[in-house]
């Protein structure tokens, strides 16, 4: 952002959309990419509730927009409207993250589909993010709290919630709602070094915890999930639906492993030599920023077993079925030379995505079935962390690419070193 002063920033903490890998697959741009810092504003522009106004007419609505306040407007019917404006908050910073390409989003995410590759034609596969998701208010002092509310306010500052929104009034009187498709959150107890999974909840606009509702954009409520706060940890999932978010804090960030620590680990592990056991040659995981495209010399492995080989011919099965979304075949069902186990045969990619890892552990495992690479304990933590997928279903998937996993979601690799 512009407003981000040149001497060192306090960082609160960085967005990382699952599923991209490093980077988007058309390359990062402006407030599109696939992570997104928040750091210290020069000047805070957070919100506070302040005025509460109960409206009878179109011309009292006008009157009270004009002031050019943000405000939240709940129309209870036709002829009622409860508008509640928000004032300057000096403590506070404000990031909006949505769909929208307009000014006040600070963060565009658009839905990530399934192995990683962004929807290529939008109006196939309409967008189930909103245009205004939500928005994260940081405390701009020790210990720099990141709160989380659904719904971000749009280019007039408003967050409009129509007759159909699910809202209510709370027994304290202040007014809340959810929006259409919610906003989930969970947050894992002990993240990175012994992580366990939350349950997942809904986040109201005003920032309350509830358990879900029946489904995904169901008409009431969960029940409110007293005690609970809206406040992020380090390795807290927000899911859109359309694309999920991790949240790692300013000092999480600090601790996790760095791209040039994925770098020194796939050195390592390409000096120890790795070999085909058919074609005797020596295999190497391509340098990081080149890990899209297929290299001569990239490991490959049986997923049912977790040898390692070079890519070769050899054990193809006359009745593999090849999956219609693979087009080299890669996924044909194939025949493990050193144990004869059969299963998919893939390509093994290093994931260089730090901020998923949990340790900086060596690359011994693969995720199943799409072949990306990482320590023991970061592979095991996503398998067992189910994502929200459609109107009501959980189930795991790759932080990597969000292929959806197999059960089990990994399989531990086995590299066979150099015969001499």
């Amino acid at each position: 952002m512009t407003d981000v002063p040149v001497k060192d920033p306090v960082k609160y903490g960085e967005l990382v959309i699952l599923g991209y890998n490093g980077s988007l697959p058309s390359g990062d741009r402006g407030r599109r990419k696939s992570r997104f810092a928040l750091y210290r504003r020069a000047k805070a522009n957070g919100v506070k509730p302040s005025a509460v106004h109960i409206l009878n007419t179109p011309q009292d609505s006008k009157a009270v927009h004009s002031r050019g306040q943000h405000s939240i407007s709940f129309t209870l019917s036709r002829n009622q409207t409860v508008v509640v404006e928000y004032c300057h908050d000096n403590n506070t910073d404000m990031f909006q993250i949505g769909r929208s390409t307009e000014s006040p989003i600070d963060f565009v995410v658009t839905d990530t589909s399934g192995g990683g590759k962004e929807g290529e034609d939008p109006s196939i596969a309409p967008s189930t993010i909103s245009r205004f998701a939500c928005r994260v208010v940081c405390e701009r002092n020790p210990p720099y709290t990141a709160r989380i509310y659904a719904a971000g306010f749009d280019s007039s500052k408003n967050i409009f919630l129509g007759e159909k929104a699910t809202k209510w009034k709370n027994p304290d009187g202040h007014m809340d709602g959810l929006t259409t498709n919610g906003v989930l959150v969970m947050h894992p107890e002990g993240f990175p070094e012994d992580p366990k999974q939350g349950l997942w909840r809904e986040i109201s606009v005003c920032g309350d915890v509830y358990a879900l509702r029946e489904t995904r954009s169901g008409p009431s409520r969960g029940k409110l999930a007293e005690g609970e706060s809206s406040a992020l940890r380090d390795g807290s999932l927000v899911d859109l639906c359309g694309a999920t978010l991790l949240w790692r804090t300013g000092e999480g960030l600090m601790r996790a492993p760095t791209l040039r620590h994925l770098e020194a680990l796939r050195q390592e592990l390409n000096a120890s030599r790795p070999q085909c056991p058919v074609g005797l040659s020596t295999l190497a995981f391509p340098s990081l920023p080149r890990s899209h495209s297929l290299e001569e010399r990239q490991p490959w492995v049986y997923l049912t077993c977790g040898h390692v080989h070079g890519r070769h011919d050899w054990g193809q099965r006359s009745e593999g079925v090849e999956d219609p979304g693979e087009g080299d075949g890669s996924t044909a069902r194939r025949e493990c030379p050193l144990c004869r186990s059969v299963g998919p045969y893939v390509p093994l990619w290093l994931g260089c995505e730090p901020a998923v890892y949990v340790d900086a552990g060596a690359p011994t495992h693969g995720f199943v079935p799409c072949g990306h690479v990482c320590s023991e304990r970061t592979a095991r933590y996503w398998a067992e962390t189910p994502l929200p997928h459609g109107t009501h279903a959980f189930r795991p998937i790759c932080p990597f690419c969000s292929t959806a996993l197999s059960s089990p979601g990994w399989t531990r690799l086995i590299f066979q070193g150099p015969i001499d």
